[in-house]
């Protein structure tokens, strides 16, 4: 029920309840303290009756004792259980003996319908033992007590009462930055735009609370237009090839060419269905690493020999171009560390590395070298070819999607050096460019190692 509650309603009650719990624990204490204070005052006027008597009785024979005090109720009883002096109520007083048979000392006897406080106290006189028996209504005491109850609960419920409507005012002025942030994201909700949530002017929670869900919009922001933008190239990307496939199609099945040229458009229609194909593939790529967020793990050997696989496939792929493609392990690193990175990942970030330099040579004679080496910390994969570089233009935006530089070959779509970027992002490494205009360019993807486990103690 409490979770239907509004957070202010929430606060009040809470608040409410721990201060009955205060108030009770303290109105106890209270209670007690002032009932201890009223018993002993009671006790003490027990005493200053009874003072004048046990003086006398103590004192040297003969024992002569006076009538009490106007008010006062008191007995005296001799060694021989003569009652020397009775002014105890008529209840009280038939009970003398049956209340020193009881015990000395202070109790509550009731009698007639009514309580009274006594105090039996013997004393030693010269022939014997006397006793002294002094009385008083116990109704003067339960009215201060009553009294002070009815004042406590009263006073109690009133300090209650205010704490509730304090708490209540002073969550609604704290909430208040609340409900204006709810009612800006109904207006953020109702109405494209790049408006962010408001900032109230103190430095506190709700305002951190704001400022981290303003970074929270920038970013779905930005991962919409990275969205919208990927729809839209990618669009664009899918829709020429098939325009070409299609146009390539109607051509080879007109009927008016030679077989010569339908073999001809049935080989580009291959071509272009392969290069649509392979840019599915790196759309699906790019799909699934945005849904990651766990890097896969292989060992650093493991990984080595997948290197020489991708390499090895790599060749097959393009034998019949002018294309040299060579690699080199490290032989002092620790075959048995943990990289944040599977074998497939690794695969298809040296396959595309070597595809980029391959078709960045344009038929030309390239040397592509990869080296796979350790550092204490990470993993580093080395690619660097002679295909004469990119456009220094280009180099900020090469691991943006889509994205091709000035002169690039035809064919490629823009998004091997993304996929490395991001594979390299979700393990949690790097992927740079060291560019080298006219001469050649150099991709360096780190990945971090697991840290090595600490000895059993």
């Amino acid at each position: 029920m409490l979770r239907r509650l509004k957070i202010r309603t929430r606060i009040t009650v809470g608040t409410v309840l721990i201060a009955l719990v205060f108030t009770a624990i303290a109105g106890v204490v209270i209670y007690d303290q002032v009932q201890r204070i009223v018993l002993h005052g009671e006790t003490s006027v027990l005493h200053a009756i009874e003072a004048p008597y046990v003086t006398e009785i103590a004192a040297e024979p003969p024992v002569q004792v006076d009538e009490p005090g106007p008010g006062q109720l008191a007995a005296v009883v001799d060694p021989n259980g003569t009652i020397v002096i009775d002014s105890l109520p008529p209840a009280l007083g038939v009970k003398i003996d049956d209340l020193i048979a009881g015990g000395n000392g202070l109790s509550t006897v009731g009698a007639g319908g009514d309580d009274y406080l006594l105090r039996i106290t013997p004393v030693q006189g010269a022939d014997g033992i006397w006793h002294v028996i002094a009385a008083r209504h116990a109704a003067t005491q339960a009215a201060v007590l009553d009294q002070l109850a009815v004042v406590l609960i009263v006073s109690f419920l009133l300090i209650n009462l205010g704490f509730g409507a304090a708490s209540w005012a002073i969550s609604t002025v704290a909430l208040a930055p609340v409900g204006r942030l709810r009612r800006s994201a109904a207006e953020l909700a109702a109405r494209p735009g790049d408006d962010l949530l408001s900032v109230g002017r103190a430095d506190d929670e709700i305002a951190a609370l704001a400022r981290e869900l303003n970074s929270l919009i920038a970013r779905l922001r930005e991962s919409l237009d990275r969205e919208r933008q990927m729809v839209s190239n990618a669009s664009h990307e899918i829709r020429t090839p098939l325009a070409i496939l299609q146009a390539q199609l109607e051509l080879a099945g007109s009927g008016d060419a030679s077989r010569e040229r339908i073999e001809e458009d049935l080989e580009a229609a291959r071509a272009t269905l392969a290069r649509l194909s392979a840019l599915t593939t790196a759309l699906l790529e790019l799909s699934r690493l945005d849904a990651r967020s766990e890097p896969g793990t292989a060992t650093w050997a493991a990984l080595a020999d997948e290197l020489a696989d991708a390499v090895e496939r790599s060749r097959r792929r393009f034998r019949d171009t002018r294309a040299t493609i060579d690699y080199e392990l490290s032989t002092t690193a620790d075959a048995e560390r943990i990289v944040q990175l599977s074998a497939s990942e690794l695969d298809r970030i040296v396959e595309n590395l070597i595809a980029n330099a391959v078709v960045a040579a344009g038929g030309h004679d390239v040397h592509v070298d990869l080296a796979w080496t350790q550092t204490p910390t990470e993993a580093r994969l080395t690619v660097r070819d002679d295909a004469g570089g990119m456009n220094p233009a280009f180099v900020p935006a090469a691991f943006q999607r889509f994205t091709r530089g000035p002169g690039a070959p035809d064919g490629g779509s823009g998004l091997g050096l993304a996929i490395v970027s991001g594979i390299a992002a979700v393990a949690g490494g790097t992927a740079r460019l060291d560019n080298e205009p006219d001469v050649g360019l150099t991709v360096v993807v780190t990945i971090p190692l697991r840290p090595v486990p600490a000895p059993a103690a």
